[in-house]
């Protein structure tokens, strides 16, 4: 009876060392690969950012409930990827992995690497405030358990974890070794910047999730972007309008026009930005032109096409103007994805180094329209 009740004692003591951390850091165990030494946390529990409506029963979708009977069935299942979602966390764990669960099983696509249609993405931040890069999540199945980093010195960081950009999730738990901590980090204050568009604001076809246009802009400017890309369904629905102007950001970003031939510019651009202008009066709207196939100098029909696009865009943006819009942008193609032909995989959709130009010629407007702003900074 003594070695029984000694027994009882050890083994309620060693539960208590167990699960003291998880009361004191306030992130209960969540089921992951059971390894015996990993404390999982579903992301959940530390917050989801890039996300328009929070509250929204839908946890891993870009538009809201409501909206699947608002928008055409293309739009509504895209809205099922997590473009631009992403979790921040502090830990001082020594190795980092991941458990995720994904709702598709096209891992990737013939031009996308299946690390940025299904992949996870980890980011760290430096003693100077910077984001760099640390680890990748590899997709090889729809659930996948990968080590995002190890070897680490046993230091408290601010981490940064993008979700797939061209699939959706049914959970992601994040794992570190049962004698560190894992906590969330407070959201980005101010007003988030949400970017409408294509299958290139979705991120089509970046390398891993934290290369998309959004995704720079958001560690350049320390800022909270919603990807609201859907591709090939940028066409600036009335319906979509509605839907976007129940948000309150800093910033519209309306970037369609490569989803829009020229009559669909002339018949759309100015009753959605209209809807927007009705909420917001003065919020300011960037409309932008598309990029430039970087074969057009030699197709004739490319080169065409993204011609009268533009015209199209700059005679809505002037008679919105000239019916007194306010507060209204017009962001220019050249120098989005650079003249040397190295920007696209196929001569629309952009390599990683097409994103990061991409980045580099809407930060310099959004940096302008924020200095700017008096409110939500």
């Amino acid at each position: 009876m003594k070695i029984r009740s000694l027994n009882k004692m050890k083994l309620g003591f060693i539960l208590g060392l167990i699960l003291i951390p998880a009361l004191i850091y306030g992130h209960p165990y969540v089921d992951g690969p059971d390894d015996g030494e990993c404390i999982w946390t579903d992301i959940l529990d530390l917050g989801i950012e890039g996300k328009g409506w929070k509250d929204d029963p839908l946890l891993y979708n870009r538009l809201p409930a409501k909206a699947e009977t608002m928008v055409r069935d293309a739009v509504w299942g895209l809205s099922h990827h997590t473009a631009g979602f992403y979790v921040r966390f502090k830990s001082n764990a020594t190795s980092i992995k991941a458990n995720w669960k994904l709702t598709g099983d096209r891992l990737a696509m013939p031009h996308m690497a299946a690390t940025g249609v299904s992949g996870l993405d980890l980011y760290v931040k430096r003693d100077n405030g910077s984001w760099h890069w640390l680890g990748i999540g590899k997709p090889d199945s729809i659930e996948n358990t990968v080590t995002l980093v190890e070897g680490l010195s046993e230091s408290p960081r601010e981490y940064l974890l993008y979700l797939p950009l061209y699939n959706g999730i049914e959970f992601v738990n994040i794992g570190v070794p049962a004698a560190f901590k894992i906590e969330p980090v407070p959201p980005e204050k101010g007003k988030p910047i949400v970017f409408y568009g294509t299958s290139i604001t979705q991120g089509g076809c970046a390398s891993r999730p934290g290369m998309c246009t959004t995704a720079i802009l958001g560690r350049r400017l320390n800022r909270e972007f919603i990807n609201l890309g859907f591709s090939g369904n940028g066409r600036m629905e009335p319906e979509v309008a509605e839907l976007l102007a129940e948000l309150d950001p800093l910033v519209y970003f309306i970037d369609c026009l490569p989803n829009m031939a020229a009559d669909k510019v002339a018949a759309r651009v100015e009753p959605f930005v209209n809807i927007l202008r009705k909420a917001h009066p003065d919020t300011p709207i960037v409309l932008a032109e598309d990029r430039t196939y970087d074969d057009a100098f030699l197709i004739e029909s490319k080169r065409l096409r993204n011609m009268e696009s533009r015209k199209a865009l700059r005679t809505a943006y002037e008679n919105l103007l000239n019916s007194g819009t306010r507060n209204l942008y017009y962001q220019i193609a050249e120098g989005q994805l650079g003249v040397d032909g190295d920007g696209t995989v196929d001569s629309s959709h952009p390599t990683d180094l097409g994103f990061y130009r991409q980045a580099e010629a809407y930060q310099l407007i959004l940096e302008n329209i924020i200095k700017g702003s008096t409110s939500g900074l």
